[in-house]
């Protein structure tokens, strides 16, 4: 694991200190001792804050916002904070060591006691046991679930600012110590779906984010883009200053260092999904979040060398967080871009600059939708039709617009490919088709209609033909087929956690690393008025995930099996579970995460398959 060295260079360090009664007396929480209702404002906004006025505290306009019993106070300074993310051997030009106000925190900081010790969550030698006759039941499974969702919450100077990765006191942590932005997905919607609602979680790891969105990113001597969001962050306690720290990793910890293209995406989604939920839009309008949604989509809507409307990506850089062969124009980013997109159309302000971008985000959805229904479609009409293409056509009349060699489609397609149904395939670029199937991409496509009424119809409709290769014994594959033998080699570089029918490649995520399959289908599933396949998946994971300690994937062609590497007690397998049920329970919280068909769009012109025919 790569070591994270952070510096962080702050304006001020004169903080009151914490009394040792106040520290022993309210574990597992940091209380700030400044959240007097008469001094405190809320610390994210101050921060976010940089090189401007500070929020003045009676402001009316704010007062919804911040209120007293929600913060935890801190002091109005206006700091500047710079991450440095550094390989294990650290290069010191001067050979000096920092002065001033410049520490390293790797040195001063701990684990803060904010966060509760694994061995008080789950023992190591109970596994349930005791429980498992009433766990077999639907509601006391759910109970199980909430409370161990409660479990996962970090804190933040007595806030919750997200869940942990995983609770598995039989591994070693790594980095499921920390909170990452995509997996938080499924908790954040957990919460907000739950009766009644819990969105104070939602709304602190907004701001959170956010505050750090604005640091100073580095790897080696390279400063990364203003609007790149962590991959994820987590809580110490430094000791030298009696205080709660964050350490956030903008990619330089991750595995191949790429920085996380998808944490941004999630972030404004669930940012919608907030306002949904609350109906309180005076969290979105606010300046500091207007701003981080337009350096977000100003990192995407850059001009460039770009033929094309799809978001050009790195390996590794979305939740296939490994060498998988998805660089190019993965259908997951494109699918998350669209959805993005459309929620920051809802949300953007027209002022300060805002008419504009809305305008090229308006073009930029047109552009897209047309690009993925036109060249990523495949069924078996479209199959057939790339199978008979020439070569080598020059001239706009071109029908093989990317110069696909149909002798490279691989041979297992022609026989997964059902007379009825279709799918987006996982990649198009010049000479290039990747036609494995994603389920992550297809399900954000229906859930953002970035897929035609007909298209997700067929989608639905693959499941149903292909369910036993791509649900099998436990929901859900992460992607079909798995890479073997030599193409493994080739494509993973023999990555050993990537073995044949596990991990990313095709293993079985009921909750998902990074992205949780089971509720992503139970949505697209609502959507399409095809409940009962969700149904069906969710009473699957319900005979074996709880008694297996909710573990993070299974391996094997149909999921027998807990994964070689699995952590258990994996907080994104518990949200994405209590998400599916809570939406079969009550299906009108899928308005929280679903768009409407725009009408504006224009539709494919082309005609791809009857399956298509309702």
């Amino acid at each position: 694991m790569a070591i994270l060295s952070v510096i962080a260079v702050s304006g001020d360090d004169a903080d009151q200190q914490t009394s040792p009664e106040e520290k022993s007396d309210t574990p597992p929480l940091i209380v700030d001792e400044k959240s007097s209702k008469d001094d405190s404002v809320e610390e994210d906004l101050l921060d976010l804050q940089q090189n401007d006025a500070p929020i003045s505290p009676s402001s009316e306009s704010e007062k919804p916002l911040v209120s007293p019993t929600e913060t935890a106070g801190g002091d109005m300074e206006k700091a500047t904070k710079t991450v440095r993310i550094q390989s294990s051997v650290e290069n010191n030009s001067d050979g000096g060591a920092p002065s001033g106000n410049i520490y390293k925190a790797s040195m001063l900081l701990k684990p803060s006691p904010s966060v509760t010790h694994l061995d008080q969550i789950v023992s190591p030698g109970s596994n349930r046991m005791n429980g498992q006759q009433g766990s077999s039941e639907n509601g006391s499974m759910m109970d199980e679930a909430w409370e161990r969702l409660k479990k996962s919450f970090v804190y933040f100077k007595g806030m919750p600012v997200g869940t942990l990765a995983a609770l598995d006191p039989s591994a070693e942590a790594l980095n499921y110590n920390q909170v990452f932005v995509r997996d938080f997905f499924p908790s954040g919607l957990a919460c907000l779906m739950k009766s009644p609602p819990e969105p104070e979680i939602v709304k602190n790891f907004l701001l959170k984010t956010l505050h750090l969105q604005g640091w100073e990113k580095r790897i080696d001597n390279f400063t990364l883009g203003e609007g790149v969001m962590p991959a994820s962050f987590k809580v110490l306690f430094d000791s030298h200053r009696i205080k709660d720290t964050l350490i956030a990793d903008f990619g330089g910890s991750a595995i191949g260092r790429v920085a996380p293209v998808d944490s941004g995406f999630w972030w404004i989604i669930l940012l919608r999904s907030y306002t949904k939920c609350t109906r309180d839009h005076t969290l979105s309008e606010l300046p500091q979040v207007q701003r981080g949604m337009k350096l977000i989509l100003n990192l995407c809507l850059s001009d460039g060398f770009d033929t094309f409307p799809t978001l050009l990506c790195a390996d590794g850089c979305s939740m296939i967080d490994r060498r998988m062969g998805i660089y190019g124009y993965p259908i997951e980013i494109q699918a998350l871009f669209f959805f993005a997109l459309r929620c920051a159309q809802q949300m953007l302000k027209p002022e300060g600059g805002g008419k504009e971008l809305i305008e090229r985000i308006d073009k930029r959805i047109t552009a897209l939708s047309f690009h993925i229904q036109n060249y990523y479609w495949l069924d078996f009409t479209q199959l057939n039709n790339i199978y008979r293409y020439r070569t080598e056509e020059y001239s706009h009349t071109a029908v093989n617009k990317f110069n696909v060699i149909p002798e490279s489609i691989p041979d297992w397609v022609f026989d997964f490919m059902p007379l009825r149904g279709g799918y987006f395939i996982g990649n198009v670029s010049p000479a290039r088709m990747d036609f494995r199937w994603f389920l992550v991409g297809n399900c954000i496509a229906i859930l953002s209609s970035l897929a035609t009424p007909a298209q997700a119809t067929a989608i639905m409709d693959l499941i149903e033909e292909r369910w036993e290769d791509l649900i099998g014994e436990m929901p859900l594959k992460i992607t079909y087929p798995a890479l073997e033998g030599h193409q493994w080699r080739i494509v993973t570089g023999c990555d050993p956690k990537n073995t044949r029918w596990s991990y990313h490649n095709g293993g079985t995520w009921p909750g998902e690393n990074k992205v949780f399959l089971l509720w992503l289908l139970t949505a697209a599933c609502i959507k399409t008025g095809r409940p009962q396949i969700a149904k069906r998946a969710i009473e699957l994971v319900e005979q074996r995930i709880s008694k297996d300690g909710w573990p993070e994937y299974y391996d094997g062609k149909t999921g027998r099996y807990v994964g070689k590497q699995a952590r258990r007690y994996q907080t994104w397998s518990i949200a994405g579970y209590l998400v599916a049920k809570t939406m079969i329970e009550n299906p009108s919280n899928l308005l929280m995460i679903s768009l409407e068909e725009d009408k504006k769009i224009a539709k494919p012109r082309l005609t791809r398959s009857a399956s298509w025919t309702c």
